[in-house]
């Protein structure tokens, strides 16, 4: 199992797609609760860039979420989405809009798989177009992800 500091891994599997991927030292019942739980993703989703003011989870299919915090500079940064498909500890499918970008709306599917000893965490995030990918990219997003998901290993092994 990888060390729970590893950075994620971003590819791209095609041109409006992106895939994180991420091992974790925690099985995957509890990476699955750090992911889902409220309290929890206020103390991950961050990733040290602001202070979170909204965590919002309707964990069923047609239920929504909602995260936002005010990030250094005292800007807003928010993104919600609606739950497509949830197979508890094992697959979470939703759609994702940046609220900055409201047109860009992405479907994500995340994948909790297990994994020597740990978990295995997948993240394909699917966008409308190259631009729309391209315009994720841009915004920080593997340096953001990197640190939240740094945060998320920690919250997953204190859980145990």
């Amino acid at each position: 199992m990888a060390a729970t500091d590893a950075a994620p891994l971003v590819t791209f599997p095609t041109d409006t797609e992106v895939l994180i991927t991420r091992e974790f030292a925690a099985p995957r019942h509890l990476v699955y609760r750090a992911w889902t739980t409220p309290e929890l993703i206020r103390r991950w989703w961050h990733a040290k860039r602001g202070t979170m003011t909204v965590v919002e989870v309707d964990l069923r299919v047609g239920g929504g979420w909602r995260y936002a915090m005010i990030a250094r500079g005292g800007f807003e940064v928010a993104f919600h989405g609606e739950y497509l498909e949830i197979v508890p500890e094992e697959r979470i499918v939703s759609t994702e809009i940046f609220e900055g970008a409201p047109d860009a709306t992405a479907v994500s599917t995340v994948t909790f798989t297990e994994a020597a000893g740990g978990t295995a965490l997948s993240i394909l995030v699917r966008h409308a177009s190259k631009g729309n990918r391209d315009l994720h990219l841009r915004n920080g997003m593997e340096d953001g992800l990197r640190d939240a998901l740094d945060l998320l290993a920690e919250v997953a092994a204190g859980l145990r």
